[in-house]
This record gives C-alpha cells, structure tokens and sequence, in this order.
C-alpha cells in the first residue's frame, strides 16, 4: 500500500511487462455464508468489461491482484474482455468518481478495494441499480455482492506471535499503523491479541501512520526511534512499511529490534533471508482472491446461486531462514 498513482497509459504500459511473482502454496479454509441470488432482469449477462479501482498500483500486491483478474477473464471468457484499471490512492472521492467512470460506461463488473468500507455504500448501490456485480477485494466495502478478503486478524496474529517468540515473550513492542480501511484495522487488532497475552511485553505505540508506503514507514519509524531509546520488535501493517521502517534503521544505525508484516510479495520474502531485523511477512494471496473475484462475478451476472458471500483466505508466514540473523 503506498503512495504511487498512475494514469491509464502508465498502468497499461505496466502491465503489459511480463512479471515473476513467488507463491507459497498453503491451505485455504473458507468461511463462508450461503446466499441465494434473486433472479432480475439483468441475469445471464455475459462478461465484456470490468472496472477495477484499487488503493495503489506502487504495491506489488495491488499489481499482482490486478494482473490475476485480468488473467482470469480473459481465460474464461470466449471474446476479449476489456479492463479498466484505476488507483484511488486511499482517496474516497477520488474512487466514487472512478466507480462513476465505471457505471457510465456500463461495465458488467466493478472490483475494488474501498477506500471506506461504510461511505462507498451509497455508490456501490448506484452501480447495481446500473445492472453491474460489485465485487470486494481485500478491504470490506457494505453492500458488496461479495467479499473476498485475506483473514487479516489472522495474519497480524502469525505475524505478531513470531515477533513475540522472537523476543523471548517480553519487551519493547512498536506497531507501525496505516489508513483506517477494514485490512489494516484487522490486522492490528490480531497483532493487539497475540502480545496481549504476554504480560511483559509493553505495547509502546501503535497511533503512528505509515500511510501503508515505504516513505511513510521511514518517517513513522525514525519517529519512534527518537522516542524510544530501546525497541524490540516492530510490526508494520505491509511489506511497503516495514521496508521503510528497516531503511530507517538501517540509516540510524538500529538492529537491536527485529520486524515483521502483513503482504508476502516477492521482494519482501527475498529481503528476509538476507542478515537483517526483517524476521518474518504473513504471505497474503492477490492470485487467489482476483480469480475467486471474477469466477463469482460471473456467476452473479448469469443469475445463478452463489453459495459464498464472504472469503476469508489465510496467511501462512514466511520467515527468515534459521542460519540467517540480523
């Protein structure tokens, strides 16, 4: 999640380079809420265009997400689907007006990572008043068809636990926050549960905004580093903040802290395994997610009964490689 936006020419131009992503393969559980799909006049569409409106096209998991829908409805689908991508930069208004883009040029499908999981409703609702399947990714959004989402308490859980053995179950903990959206709240709130339940661990921060970026982490962990003499460990929501977070230390000449996060991009996973205090990510899915996203879509827009409404996927973490350290 960072700061990066681009217009359509950059993100086509991006996208159209081949890329190299790493997976971990895992076990999903599934929890799921059965639904029926009322038939309407609109049923049994077929797929010919989807809007995609995402927080950060500089985040490797946002590209990765788009880049698995597109692949998807393309691979499903017998004539050429057109896709349109947009970032909203964690702006509100900015990403209504794209889902209003969307509505006017009557796309079948809009998938989107909400800005605000409560103030997009109204707009979401527009969309299906227009005929179009609204899909969540990532982020809850209320009145979505659907939502397919990582288990993000889940993840600030493993994430948080690791640091937690780590330091021997006792000392200085940081928490590097982000925008107030659904991922980010739950992924805290995981993080919050695990060292809570050690008592010698002293939770010193977790108000500052990283803003989900690599500049914002350099800026929230040289704050905390002024503030704090000592830190053990340091959670940062994603891979873009704990990378800032470690060039900062990196930079101040810190390592008596180790540090972990919520992504499991490529370039996170090889940074662990180098000598440093990234100890761990909690490997998040955008493959999975994306391809769950256009399947129910379509489904939804064929008129058919969609048994899952709500997705939640797992992360397993990765961490660093025993004879590495920091």
């Amino acid at each position: 999640m960072g700061t990066t936006a681009h217009n359509m020419g950059d993100v086509k131009t991006w996208l159209s380079k081949p890329r190299r992503w790493m997976t971990i393969a895992m076990a999903s559980t599934l929890l799921c809420l059965p639904f029926s799909v009322a038939s309407n006049s609109q049923t049994d569409q077929p797929l010919r265009s989807i809007g995609i409106s995402v927080a950060d096209l500089g985040n490797p998991f946002f590209v990765e997400l788009v880049e698995s829908a597109t692949h998807r409805a393309q691979e499903l689908n017998d004539a050429p689907v057109e896709v349109i991508v947009r970032s909203d930069a964690y702006d509100l208004e900015r990403q209504i007006s794209q889902l209003n883009d969307f509505i006017d040029r009557k796309v079948n499908l809009i998938i989107l990572t909400a800005a605000d999981e409560y103030k997009i409703a109204p707009t979401v609702a527009k969309a299906q008043r227009a005929g179009i399947k609204v899909i969540a990714v990532d982020v809850n959004a209320q009145g979505a068809d659907a939502t397919i989402t990582t288990d993000n308490v889940q993840a600030g859980v493993v994430a948080c636990e690791r640091l937690a053995k780590e330091i021997g179950y006792q000392g200085q903990f940081v928490i590097i926050n982000g925008v107030l959206v659904s991922s980010v709240l739950e992924r805290v709130a995981g993080c919050k549960s695990a060292i809570n339940r050690y008592p010698d661990i002293v939770l010193r921060s977790d108000r500052l905004n990283g803003t989900g970026s690599q500049e914002g982490g350099m800026e929230a962990m040289t704050y905390l580093m002024e503030a704090y003499d000592h830190i053990d460990a340091v959670f940062a929501i994603n891979d873009p903040t704990a990378y800032g977070a470690m060039l900062a230390a990196n930079q101040a000449g810190r390592d008596e802290f180790v540090l972990a996060s919520v992504d499991g991009s490529e370039f996170a996973e090889q940074e662990i395994q180098k000598p440093n205090i990234w100890l761990a990510t909690a490997v998040q899915k955008p493959r999975e997610m994306a391809r769950k996203a256009v399947e129910i879509g379509m489904a939804l827009l064929a008129g058919k009964e969609v048994e899952q409404r709500f997705i939640l996927i797992p992360a397993e973490l990765a961490e660093k490689n025993p004879l590495q350290n920091h």
